[in-house]
């Protein structure tokens, strides 16, 4: 006589019998999928452009001052098949990569040169005190009187304010080496001081380091634009033309813009980083 063998409950869950038909909520994981941290990006996105439309809606900020979210793509696309888009961009590519270039790498440079020498921070110790707190923006009218309105004068601006940034992650990266790990490099052999920097202090403070440098990334596109909205060419003079005739939609697409470029080189520094750190453990 075959018997049947009955439901199994565990912890309040039915588990059937081999054969039986699962239950509507076991055909899809939507706790695991929603868990997801894509998931959850996408739906925070969703969110602010509610919000945004909300906001337009009821008129917050002055009457058209905040533009309907979904007029901004046919901002973008009209930009484009003017030319304007592809214009803007290239001129701030040129000396976007110019200024975060040089002001990288002096600021690193520098950076640990004084965090590796007394002399040299106490030489550019009072140097820096007066010129940190001077906003990049700051600069720019020296860099007009200098370079007038040209990717130089841009790359300039954008320069110092990327700088900064990477003096003082480098400086504090390798001050914060253990030297212990220099004084295990010299009982293994490695007298040479320019050796042990290569080997033993710029790995350990690699991190820090690379941790500026993509900060610097962010840094030098609002160095960018703050010195485009004076009037160097590129995407901050368009968005100082649309602000001035009311277009806040294509403020908002030059805006949406600025975030796709650091998005992009952000992503290739973020790769760069692995290859040049495989040596950390994961």
């Amino acid at each position: 006589m075959s018997h049947t063998t009955p439901p199994v409950w565990v912890a309040g869950a039915n588990v059937s019998t081999p054969g039986a038909p699962a239950a509507a909520g076991a055909r899809f994981p939507w706790r695991a999928w929603l868990r997801g941290s894509s998931v959850r990006g996408a739906i925070g996105l969703v969110a602010f452009v509610a919000l945004w439309k909300i906001a337009q809606a009821s008129g917050v900020g002055g009457d058209g001052t905040i533009p309907d979210p979904f007029s901004v793509p046919g901002a973008l696309l009209a930009e484009w098949d003017a030319g304007r888009l592809q214009t803007a961009i290239q001129s701030s590519l040129v000396h976007y990569v110019w200024g975060l270039l040089l002001g990288t790498a002096l600021g690193c440079a520098l950076g640990a040169a004084a965090a590796l020498s007394t002399l040299v921070d106490q030489l550019l110790a009072g140097v820096v005190r007066v010129l940190r707190p001077i906003p990049p923006l700051a600069w720019v009218i020296f860099a007009i009187a200098w370079f007038q309105i040209s990717h130089r004068g841009a790359a300039f601006v954008i320069g110092i304010g990327v700088f900064w940034v990477n003096y003082y992650t480098t400086h504090a990266a390798v001050r914060g080496v253990d030297p212990r790990y220099d004084e295990l490099a010299r009982a293994f052999g490695q007298g040479g001081r320019l050796r042990r920097l290569l080997d033993v202090t710029l790995p350990a403070a690699a991190p820090g380091i690379l941790a500026g440098m993509e900060t610097g990334i962010g840094a030098a596109l609002m160095a960018l634009i703050a010195a485009e909205l004076i009037g160097m060419p590129g995407i901050g003079q368009e968005m100082n033309v649309a602000a001035g005739v009311g277009d806040y939609a294509t403020v908002a697409a030059y805006m949406l813009v600025i975030s796709l470029i650091y998005a992009v080189f952000d992503a290739v520094f973020v790769r760069l980083e692995r290859l040049a750190t495989q040596w950390r453990p994961s």
